[in-house]
């Protein structure tokens, strides 16, 4: 079998006033409407490839939410897979080029009937499912740390590994898609390490929560759970930093999914409507 051409894209949205309004682009080569999308650069990871391709279709800067929908069709170079994300819109315009020359916001409704392919309803259908979200918490797993055999100091102190620094190097990478209006990180070293190149390029600081780090919330696991609820009914995206011991049972109990992953630099995206979680979304590496 052919090796599939892989491409990324996005419903781009943004809010005016009570309504919610997406964007799709027209292609004079092809003269169809469609979700603004585009094939990966060579070793560029999909979510990259989302963000990068909407700016240069749109003109618009974005956040990731959630992941919607992998479309697979065939075009005349073999296969192709289209990964889709809910992206907000942030800032920018609209201005034509080779590939779009032209951009209309549109109610969910409208676009339905302006897109020139199936497949991309099938893509708005899902975000319309899903809605966009009110808030969004991005939980990150810190990053590896070094040995606790080699360790004389306190665990909490215990800092990465070499190999650590390099996967927070790379979530500084991944996680500025997701646009964190706030970061707070569980007491270890290691957890803040992990998001300090984060804050460092952002300009935000990092809220400290005991409640969200091993000691705090088995103390009081009731108490953790209520914490986690607070900051995620703040809008925006709050960005935490914890631990292997925490991530799992936080994202089950919302879930009620039975041992969820928590791999060392991964990364869960839970998006919160009217309080209720709608959506959760795994990101098992941060160059996945």
């Amino acid at each position: 079998m052919s090796t599939p051409i892989l491409a990324a894209g996005a419903v781009l949205w943004r809010r005016a006033g009570s309504r919610v309004e997406v964007a799709l682009v027209h292609r004079p080569r092809y003269d169809d409407w469609s979700l603004p999308k585009g094939k990966l650069d060579r070793g560029e990871p999909m979510p990259h490839a989302a963000v990068r391709e909407t700016l240069e279709e749109t003109g618009f800067t974005s956040r990731l939410g959630p992941l919607l929908l992998d479309v697979h069709y065939d075009v005349i170079e073999g296969p192709k897979v289209v990964r889709y994300w809910a992206a907000q819109a942030c800032s920018g315009g609209f201005e034509p080029n080779e590939e779009t020359d032209e951009l209309r916001w549109c109610s969910p409704s409208d676009a339905a009937a302006l897109l020139s392919y199936r497949r991309d309803l099938d893509v708005l259908h899902r975000f319309s499912d899903t809605g966009p979200p009110d808030s969004v918490v991005v939980l990150v797993r810190h990053a590896k740390a070094g040995s606790r055999n080699q360790w004389d100091g306190p665990d909490d102190a215990r800092p990465l590994s070499g190999t650590g620094r390099e996967q927070a190097r790379q979530l500084a990478v991944l996680l500025p898609l997701f646009g964190p209006d706030r970061l707070a990180s569980a007491p270890p070293v290691r957890c803040r390490d992990t998001i300090a190149p984060v804050a460092q390029s952002s300009g935000l600081t990092v809220a400290d929560e005991p409640r969200l780090g091993e000691e705090g919330y088995w103390a009081d696991r009731r108490a953790g759970l209520a914490r986690f609820r607070e900051i995620a009914a703040q809008p925006g995206v709050s960005m935490i930093c914890s631990q292997g011991g925490v991530i799992p049972d936080v994202v089950g109990a919302l879930t009620g999914r039975n041992d969820p992953p928590s791999r060392k630099a991964s990364t869960w995206v839970l998006g919160f409507t009217a309080g209720r979680l709608r959506t959760w979304d795994y990101y098992s590496h941060p160059t996945a």
